[in-house]
């Protein structure tokens, strides 16, 4: 079973490269954020001819997150975190395909920091490890799925000087993002990759594609019963030097 996340950077205007991603590689389960499309916006019938049922907590113009099912209708669990009532961002959506819980999760950017957006985030992460607790206490196979917009180690950046300042890379992001994972999650990419240098996301500014000045902000996290069926993990880089591509590579797993 091969799960993806997959930050499309606006699905309206990324849809081709997503169609073709399908096609192409034909992973059974996709998480996507940043639809930037209200939920009746989004592009079901595209989806569903390409093979694959959906689920999607849209908002118009930005954040937007979904789940996709290669021939299954994903079953929807939880549709937004609980913890902050008056929050009305699309970041976070919980299903179950074949067993398998998923969550795709678009964390906060959290810039310019410090401020009101850095607080969020840091609430937001808090909020993220109280859901993820209770899918732990569970036992079940579980994927939490997304961008995380935390860069979790020195290794995970083309610079850590260029990035010094970036909310992305501070010591609360961090230590929020690694809280986390000490709960009992596995980093699929990181344990495959553990000496870092691999990217998902290189920005449209200042030639980032073409220096191959990325950094990893795109993670998938494995409960304990996922982690026993690791294979393999890593990023569909190719698809980011494509033409009219998200910002973001496809990142995967690959389970038993």
């Amino acid at each position: 079973m091969r799960i993806v996340t997959y930050n499309v950077n606006g699905i309206k205007a990324r849809l081709p490269r997503l169609i073709e991603y399908l096609a192409d590689e034909q992973p059974d389960i996709v998480c996507l954020q940043e639809l930037k499309s209200s939920d009746e916006t989004f592009p079901e019938a595209d989806i569903r001819a390409a093979g694959y049922g959906a689920l999607w907590h849209g908002q118009k113009g930005f954040n937007g997150v979904a789940v996709l099912a290669r021939g299954a209708d994903p079953v929807e669990r939880l549709r937004g975190l609980p913890g902050e009532p008056e929050d009305e961002h699309s970041r976070y959506l919980e299903a179950e395909v074949d067993g398998l819980v998923v969550a795709s999760i678009y964390l906060p950017n959290g810039n310019p920091q410090p401020g009101p957006k850095f607080d969020y985030k840091l609430r937001w992460i808090e909020r993220l490890r109280a859901r993820a607790a209770l899918l732990l206490a569970e036992e079940r196979a579980v994927v939490l799925a997304g961008d995380y917009n935390v860069i979790p180690n020195d290794d995970d950046v083309f610079s850590v000087r260029a990035m010094a300042s970036d909310a992305l890379m501070q010591p609360e992001s961090r230590a929020g993002y690694r809280g986390l994972v000490a709960q009992g999650w596995t980093d699929a990419l990181r344990t495959r990759f553990p000496k870092g240098g691999v990217w998902t996301f290189w920005d449209y500014q200042a030639g980032a594609w073409q220096r191959d000045a990325g950094f990893r902000i795109d993670h998938l996290l494995l409960s304990p019963v996922a982690a026993d069926r690791l294979v393999d993990a890593g990023v569909d880089k190719a698809y980011r030097g494509r033409e009219k591509a998200s910002d973001h590579a496809p990142t995967w797993v690959r389970l038993r």
